[in-house]
């Protein structure tokens, strides 16, 4: 098969399988194992790939039909400058992220120290300081297996002052200093009794990067109680939300002394972000 013919090949199968975007999954996976981007497959469509190369794209393709993440077989995904490796055992980095991100980075002064809670690959830590010159952040994950992606992604910005530790959210914190500038996060944010109706492709995320407890609440109650106290006056928080929970978490902020709670959108227009300010004693 030519490797025009195996990109055809692979939008079909995933079109059959009820991938949503199965040109755009195709196309990938072609450049990915075939060395082919859209202009280059225009070019060299006719050309026949090496059996090696045709067999590992025929396998990724099955593993994409069988619901596979795309991010994960790739190995790596991008997001906003970034491009950091993900796999098993970590959330995948979306684009509707780069709204807290922004929100965030926008208002912090050049230096600002802060935390990026629930870290997973590091996404927000390392996305805030590709915005907000000499930010240095602590990026504070639990699961060990989502930590070797989150080191392995610092290592690749070494220009930027990110560290990572291994601390559980829903605990209080110990060791870590206060006066912090910032906190962000994209916590946990899913009612355990929706998990079971997630794509399929969620559906292999961790379950531990996903599961907000009962009412999806429960991360946004810890980082308020347990970790909010190490904001200095006028400091910022941050989190990412479901598009239904802008309400409840604003609701939140304000029960615990902050001030200007802001819910911030995603391009599509749906509710993504919350942010506010520690008030003054």
């Amino acid at each position: 098969m030519t490797a025009r013919e195996l990109y055809l090949y692979a939008r079909a199968r995933l079109s059959e399988a009820g991938i949503d975007s199965p040109g755009f999954d195709a196309s990938l996976l072609t450049e990915h194992f075939l060395g082919l981007d859209r202009p280059g497959l225009a070019l060299h469509g006719d050309t026949v790939p090496p059996e090696e190369k045709r067999q590992g794209f025929i396998e990724a393709v099955g593993q994409r039909a069988r619901r596979r993440p795309l991010q994960y077989i790739l190995g790596e995904w991008p997001f906003m400058s970034l491009t950091l490796k993900v796999g098993e055992g970590v959330l995948v980095p979306r684009e509707d992220t780069a709204v807290l991100v922004e929100a965030l980075a926008a208002r912090l002064d050049r230096g600002a120290r802060g935390l990026d809670l629930c870290a997973g690959t590091g996404a927000v830590g390392l996305g805030i300081c590709s915005l907000a010159p000499g930010a240095r952040v602590t990026c504070v994950e639990l699961d060990g297996t989502a930590m070797g992606y989150l080191r392995k992604n610092i290592e690749r910005y070494p220009g930027y002052s990110c560290t990572a530790v291994t601390a559980d959210v829903l605990s209080a914190p110990k060791g870590f200093q206060g006066g912090l500038d910032f906190i962000a996060s994209n916590p946990p944010y899913i009612a355990s009794d929706e998990l079971s109706a997630l794509q399929p492709e969620v559906q292999k995320e961790p379950s531990l990067a996903l599961n907000g407890g009962r009412d999806g609440l429960v991360f946004y109650r810890a980082i308020l109680k347990n970790w909010a106290g190490l904001l200095q006056e006028g400091g910022l928080l941050g989190v990412e939300i479901g598009e239904t929970q802008a309400g409840d978490v604003s609701a939140l902020f304000a029960q615990h002394g902050f001030e200007d709670v802001a819910v911030h959108r995603d391009l599509a227009g749906l509710n993504r972000a919350v942010t506010g300010v520690k008030a003054s004693v």
